[in-house]
């Protein structure tokens, strides 16, 4: 295939929107060993590894680490990486190193499965969550050997677990970081500054992000808020496609809004917040889905554990299991994300009622 069919440069913006980027098309089994090759050379001769959701929230746990031990090697790994990363790290990682997990929360035992190893391999394993973990899960995790602490996930991010949990006397501007993390990552908003956290950590290298906020804290410096700036103007095209070709839909008691497209999910969420909608859903072209909610839905979590996802009573992310070949990802985009659309609305109308789920004991 030739390199210009995949060049984002060269795609209009409404074009852009409706397609993956160009590493969907690379596939898995390479950018895998890249990444095992990129990881056994990180874990040589290193005494802290990392493993960390690359978002903001997941950044800034590794620059705590950092700060409280000196050192810190990061394996970038979102959650559905995360099998491969602790696989990895059980067969790389020196015998003396201490490793901790951030930010991150196994959707089942089959993603947990090499915890074992990695607890009889190295010196410590220590993990720091605030995500919805199931009782047997987090209990199986902690029966291998881990110290694991998952913060409540309506009240702090990971970051706060681990400023808490560390053995260290930290400056007040990490402080101030961990709140301003929280801000987006629970979707106060309340903080300017953490959208430009937010938009930063997605943008830039995670060694650079991480560089960052551990000389600025949460104040980025005038070149980072200029780069921003830059960026964003194709950032604000992207959602606005996404919000033009939003529906509201009626789904038992809930206004859902839905939308597919390339976009930052969060402000497309807020903007269909604005038109009424009480969740928010937006399929992406790679096949995967944010789902956002309000103070009138915090039950994204449920929906997105039935089409293979997880989060947060009101942020979750999934990707339906809907894709066998490349034609129903031809089909996906030329439909803007159908089945997608259609599976995880199905997965709202199949929530039991609330007074239900008091009922037989359930969260």
């Amino acid at each position: 295939m030739d390199d210009w069919l995949i060049d984002d440069d060269r795609l209009s913006i409404g074009r852009k929107s409706v397609l993956p980027g160009a590493g969907f098309f690379r596939p898995d089994s390479i950018e895998e060993e890249q990444a095992e090759r990129e990881a056994a050379e990180a874990f040589a001769g290193a005494n802290v590894v990392v493993i960390a959701d690359p978002d903001a929230d997941g950044l800034a746990c590794t620059a705590l680490i950092r700060v409280a031990h000196d050192e810190g090697v990061l394996l970038p790994a979102g959650p559905h990486e995360l099998e491969e990363a602790l696989e990895w790290a059980s067969e790389y990682a020196e015998p003396a190193a201490d490793v901790f997990v951030c930010d991150l929360c196994p959707d089942s035992e089959y993603d947990i499965a090499a915890v074992a190893a990695l607890t009889d391999r190295v010196e410590s394993v220590t993990w720091f969550d605030h995500h919805q973990w199931s009782p047997d899960l987090a209990a199986t995790v902690r029966d291998a050997g881990v110290a694991l602490t998952v913060g409540d996930s309506d009240e702090v991010c990971t970051t706060d677990v681990a400023l808490e949990e560390l053995d260290s006397d930290f400056d007040e501007r990490y402080a101030e970081l961990a709140a301003v993390t929280r801000d987006h990552d629970l979707w106060i908003r309340e903080d300017a500054r953490s959208d430009d956290l937010a938009d930063y950590a997605y943008w830039a290298e995670p060694v650079e992000y991480i560089e960052t906020v551990l000389t600025h804290g949460a104040d980025l410096p005038t070149e980072v808020e200029e780069y921003l700036a830059e960026k964003r103007v194709e950032k604000d095209a992207l959602i606005e496609k996404a919000v033009e070709r939003a529906e509201l839909r009626d789904v038992g008691e809930w206004t859902v809004g839905v939308t597919y497209g390339r976009c930052s999910q969060n402000e497309v969420a807020e903007a269909l917040r604005e038109q009424g909608s009480d969740a928010a859903v937006i399929v992406k072209p790679a096949g995967s889905a944010s789902i956002r909610g309000t103070e009138n839905f915090e039950r994204c979590h449920e929906v997105a554990a039935q089409v293979n996802g997880g989060g947060h009573p009101k942020a979750a992310g999934c990707k339906p299991d809907i894709y066998d070949d490349m034609l129903d990802y031809a089909h996906h985009w030329s439909t803007r994300g159908a089945v997608a659309k259609q599976a995880i609305l199905d997965a709202f109308k199949r929530l039991p009622a609330e007074e239900d789920e008091e009922s037989t004991g359930c969260e």
